[in-house]
């Protein structure tokens, strides 16, 4: 017999509220810059409008502060809410590669949730990654 209650929590969006916060700030970095300007130039965008959603963030964050056995080299962009893990990109297309280096992220940091968003594109498509073995 299936719990259908279980079935609604696994079809569940993670983080949908703060996810779409963050994503209508990407969303207006990207109507005011354009789709040509570089990566930091984005996220020196994105720590403002941040700042101004009152979202509580870390820049440029290096995941080996929080466990001592992670080799350092591991930044990311923006760990947002100590929840979602936010990628920023300015090129073509997103590779392997990326979602590859986000699982690591989402890994090494034990969070459910990741973003990766290219700012090159002419219609943003930010892309939810989830760690399926988070554990909390």
């Amino acid at each position: 017999m299936r719990n259908h209650a279980n079935d609604a929590n696994s079809t569940a969006l993670v983080y949908k509220e703060l996810s779409y916060k963050i994503t209508g700030v990407c969303f207006k970095v990207h109507q005011s810059l354009g789709r040509f300007c570089r990566e930091k130039q984005y996220c020196d965008q994105l720590e403002k409008e941040f700042t101004l959603a009152q979202l509580l963030y870390k820049r440029e964050y290096d995941l080996s502060n929080d466990k001592e056995d992670v080799i350092t080299g591991n930044i990311v962009d923006f760990l947002i809410e100590n929840k979602i893990v936010l990628d920023a990109k300015a090129k073509k297309f997103i590779t392997k590669e990326d979602y590859f280096q986000m699982m690591r992220y989402l890994r090494i940091a034990n969070i459910k949730l990741g973003l990766i968003v290219n700012f090159r594109n002419t219609f943003l498509k930010p892309k939810r990654v989830l760690y399926s073995q988070y554990y909390s």
